[in-house]
């Protein structure tokens, strides 16, 4: 096509079941995301900003976490045998990853860094240290976030001229080897941080795997390095091989999370090659998995105020002009604008020009009715897919926190596991055992 994407219909929309969910916060109308990821995780709906535990939680306010912690599917899967990984393209400590594992009053306290005095005071811990200590046990983490886990100013591996790159931890600590100290001797563990090393390794002989291969988040898809960043559905493939080795299945969320930051910098095209590059992961995790056994469940967690239209006619160029000027300011569109952001832009007290300007290029920005800095999350309901077993209850419109209880229902893990009981009883299969439950989100793709 005109703009490079392929023309099929993209992965999802082939699956069998499909749901409108309910994004809000409990104090928010637009959610942010450590908000829903801990309802679809966690199954519980909780304030903005805060992750891993209940709306009794304030932002930012470390004692108020005590007490109200909740626990995600992740957790779930684990203590019933299976197992568990997190892939993303974000920081491993990012907000959606996070609802996975940890459970604090602030998104941002990536390592104790970035913590208030009274936090560190009242001994609430970074996310980062959570990760290795919260679960000790996930098998595959695959991301970017590296100089979370290492003393302020440690040099990067790769960037080593670079100081936003260097190591953050006031505490001294080097969380890699934190979490070497942790998996058992017999066991084979490997920490990476290249494609070369991650692509190397047999799968099958990884017991577990740690891959952090940018300091912060990795690299937008049309910018990646080849050599240095392995792609969304390589990271994918990997975890698959590693951790379907367990009989009892396995839990795996996977999250293309810069997605969402394409569109908060308005730059449309950056954000939809990072979705292409998430419908590929799809489609080979779906290869590699079975529709009897693999729940597969795809949703974004909130949307964007990304719209397009303008009448294009069909095989125009997503990133293209409408076919018309405006008929107020007689100047041109493209087909893809935001409802507010750093696109808005007016030279000579009218609106940009754009015809002056390269919006075929990967950073430029749409226009947006409202100037903001970062564009915003949209606050409208959001499409959930899903195909595999228990794939039906997921129909109609739900809040968003009914998508855990599902995953842990059709898994037989977490607290509701009557019906597997009576399925025993019967004589007929647990689902238990048999089922591979796999998580793909999109973060902020629109449907």
């Amino acid at each position: 096509t005109p703009s490079g994407f392929r023309s099929s219909i993209p992965t999802w929309l082939r699956m069998s079941s499909y749901f409108w969910e309910m994004t809000y916060n409990t104090n928010a109308q637009v959610p942010d995301s450590a908000g829903t990821a801990t309802a679809f995780l966690c199954g519980v709906k909780t304030n903005e900003g805060t992750i891993g535990v209940s709306a009794a939680t304030q932002r930012s306010q470390c004692s108020t976490a005590k007490g109200n912690e909740v626990t995600s599917i992740l957790h779930w899967a684990k203590d019933a045998g299976k197992s568990v990984g997190i892939v993303t393209t974000t920081r491993v400590n990012h907000a959606t990853p996070s609802a996975a594992y940890a459970h604090s009053a602030e998104r941002e306290w990536y390592s104790d860094n970035e913590m208030s005095p009274e936090a560190l005071r009242q001994g609430c811990k970074d996310i980062a240290y959570q990760l290795m200590h919260n679960i000790k046990d996930i098998e595959v983490i695959m991301g970017g976030g590296r100089k979370y886990m290492f003393p302020k100013n440690r040099t990067d591996v790769e960037y080593e001229m670079d100081e936003k790159s260097r190591g953050t931890r006031l505490d001294g600590l080097n969380l890699i080897d934190t979490w070497k100290s942790f998996k058992p001797k017999h066991k084979h563990s490997h920490y990476v941080w290249n494609r070369t090393e991650l692509l190397t390794l047999d799968p099958h002989t990884v017991d577990y795997l740690l891959g952090l291969f940018e300091p912060g988040d990795l690299q937008y898809e049309l910018n990646r390095n080849n050599v240095t960043d392995p792609s969304l559905s390589e990271m994918v493939e990997v975890a698959v091989k590693i951790l379907s080795k367990n009989p009892k299945g396995f839990f795996l969320l996977v999250e293309g999370g810069r997605i969402d930051h394409g569109h908060h910098e308005s730059k449309a095209k950056l954000a939809l090659h990072e979705t292409v590059e998430m419908d590929r992961a799809i489609e080979k995790a779906g290869a590699m998995t079975s529709l009897e056994d693999t729940l597969t469940i795809v949703t974004a967690d909130h949307s964007h105020v990304f719209t397009f239209g303008g009448y294009t006619p069909r095989g125009n160029s997503i990133f293209g002009l409408a076919p018309m000027v405006s008929d107020t300011d007689n100047k041109p569109f493209t087909a893809i604008l935001y409802g507010n952001g750093p696109g808005y832009k007016v030279i000579g007290g009218e609106r940009e020009n754009i015809y002056k300007v390269d919006y075929a290029h990967s950073n430029y920005q749409a226009q947006a009715a409202v100037p903001l800095r970062y564009e915003t999350h949209g606050g409208e309901d959001v499409a959930v897919f899903a195909k595999g077993p228990m794939a039906h209850l997921l129909h109609g419109v739900h809040e968003q926190n009914y998508i855990a209880h599902v995953m842990g229902y059709a898994a037989c893990v977490g607290a509701n596991q009557d019906h597997c009981a009576s399925a025993s009883s019967a004589g007929g299969p647990s689902p238990g055992p048999l089922l591979l439950l796999l998580t793909l989100l999109p973060l902020g793709t629109l449907f």
